[in-house]
């Protein structure tokens, strides 16, 4: 049977609507079909793009101010380690120079040895043995091998100035040398009236008792040297053939020697006039004359 022309008309328009309505809310619902909610998410992945190059220009300016930071503290320990070591253990100095207790019957004599009037004490004394370690001038005043310089070294021609002469008319010298001062110690021997006689090799030992090898051009280095002349006659009581030429010993702090080279000097000259120029506070010892800057 043929419905009403106007019912035809209604359902035909309700369709249409439906139909309309479907297609707007599937629209709505999807934003990757609707022009305006694309240029949305445009929007936002072009933000994370920016920002991702914020953080990334970040991170390479935190990564070379690391570097520089690195190269900085590296520069740093490279000046320090340059430093003179009075300069980097001043503070541990001053300790040690307040616990310090001087032997009760050293005689330590703080001067120049430069401009000390070395005349009056010859008036005074003769000594039998005169020990010195003086403060060679290397090569070089900023060392690159790890050599830390703790006093001010003197060039030779101050050091043949000094009056040794005049200090004794019979007994010894001994003299600390460096390896490139050999020949020039020699020549102050010669000068100041003596005759080389012997030396006396330090070899240097870790508190482990194993060789304690040090900086050097060629070879490392792990002993010291000690020459030993003689001018006149033996010192009254001088005895012969005693101790030994080789002193196995610890390394001490800065420029320290053993304590078994004035044992030895001792035995050699029992109850002798000993006197040490260019001494430092741990060298004062009961019964010697210590002459330094640095007591």
């Amino acid at each position: 049977m043929a419905l009403p022309e106007e019912v035809i008309m209604t359902d035909s328009g309700n369709d249409s609507e439906s139909g309309n309505s479907s297609s707007a809310g599937g629209n709505a619902s999807s934003p990757f079909l609707s022009g305006s909610s694309g240029l949305t998410t445009g929007g936002r992945l072009a933000k994370l793009l920016a920002r991702e190059q914020e953080l990334i220009a970040a991170l390479e300016q935190l990564t070379r101010e690391i570097k520089q930071l690195e190269q900085a503290e590296h520069t740093s320990e490279q000046e320090d380690e340059s430093k003179p070591a009075e300069d980097e253990n001043a503070d541990e100095d001053e300790d040690d120079l307040e616990e310090f207790e001087a032997p009760e019957w050293c005689i330590p004599i703080k001067a120049n040895v430069m401009t000390y009037e070395w005349d009056s004490l010859a008036a005074e004394c003769q000594f039998d043995v005169i020990l010195m370690d003086p403060p060679w001038q290397l090569a070089t005043h900023a060392p690159t091998r790890g050599v830390a310089i703790a006093y001010q070294q003197l060039p030779d021609v101050c050091i043949e100035e000094l009056p040794v002469p005049k200090l004794s008319s019979d007994g010894f010298i001994f003299i600390w040398v460096i390896n490139n001062k050999y020949a020039k110690a020699f020549d102050l021997m010669r000068k100041w009236g003596y005759r080389y006689v012997d030396d006396i090799t330090w070899v240097k030992q870790t508190v482990n008792r194993r060789m304690a090898k040090g900086h050097g051009y060629y070879l490392q280095h792990a002993k010291e040297t000690c020459l030993v002349g003689k001018k006149g006659n033996d010192p009254p009581g001088c005895r012969h053939s005693i101790g030994s030429d080789v002193i196995f010993s610890e390394r001490r702090g800065q420029s320290q020697k053993p304590e078994e080279l004035y044992e030895l000097i001792e035995e050699l000259v029992p109850n002798g006039r000993y006197i040490e120029i260019f001494g430092r506070k741990n060298n004062l010892r009961d019964y010697w004359v210590t002459v330094g800057n640095e007591l």
